[in-house]
């Protein structure tokens, strides 16, 4: 059996790609391509339908400087906590009576957009509260939102940043299904109170992300802060 076929078996028992790599004993990065074909395959055979939503989060502070369109109904329980920026969304849908397919986001919602994504896991309902109190922790705090909001955000977040020149997280196709389809406009305005404002973080080649704001922007359109700066 040739390893695309381990995968698919693999696959169709539940595991995630992260749970298949290790089976097989190959790198995470050998395995995401062959998961995305098979997803492909599987998308052009059948269309299946949504699975539940268990649950949906974001940080408390998501708001942060933020437009909004006041007739959605979105509520921040901390606008005021000082986090402002990078949002994390994370979903949670139905995989079997016992299991949940998870997925985390962390997107620069002023920026770059989808800077980070871990999952999807196959996760039982332990392992998914020991796991959003891990990726909140740095955090004020977490929220039960929709995932109307949650796609507003995570997609929304993305269109913005590809105005600007940048790409989501390669892994992000992997898990942008558990959000559900994408088909609107976001009505969330983006960027630091409608203007871009680039944070450099820790993995950033903060020169590299200047030049691309600089294709499309003037130095007056956007703001930044950087490590020398």
């Amino acid at each position: 059996m040739d390893l695309k076929e381990q995968v698919r078996e693999l696959r169709l028992q539940g595991k995630s790609p992260k749970e298949i790599a290790r089976a097989l004993k190959v790198s995470p990065s050998v395995v995401a391509p062959l998961v995305r074909a098979i997803a492909a395959e599987t998308a052009e055979t059948a269309a299946p339908a949504e699975a539940e939503v268990v649950g949906c989060w974001t940080n408390v502070g998501w708001s942060e400087g933020l437009g909004l369109d006041p007739a959605r109904g979105w509520v921040d329980e901390a606008p005021d906590s000082g986090v402002g920026g990078m949002v994390c969304v994370l979903v949670a849908r139905r995989h079997t009576w016992d299991r949940l397919s998870v997925c985390g986001y962390l997107a620069d919602v002023y920026c770059m957009g989808v800077k980070s994504v871990i999952g999807p896991d196959v996760l039982d309902d332990r392992d998914l509260a020991r796991f959003r109190e891990y990726f909140f922790g740095e955090y004020p705090g977490w929220q039960e939102a929709p995932i109307e909001l949650a796609r507003h955000l995570v997609f929304g977040s993305i269109d913005h940043a590809r105005t600007l020149g940048f790409e989501p997280n390669d892994l992000f196709s992997l898990g942008s299904d558990l959000l559900g389809k994408w088909e609107e406009e976001s009505a969330i305005t983006f960027g630091r109170d409608g203007k871009p404002f680039y944070v450099e973080g820790p993995e950033d080649d903060a020169a590299k992300v200047l030049r691309t704001l600089r294709r499309t922007l003037s130095d007056d359109q956007f703001g930044y802060v950087t490590a020398g700066r």
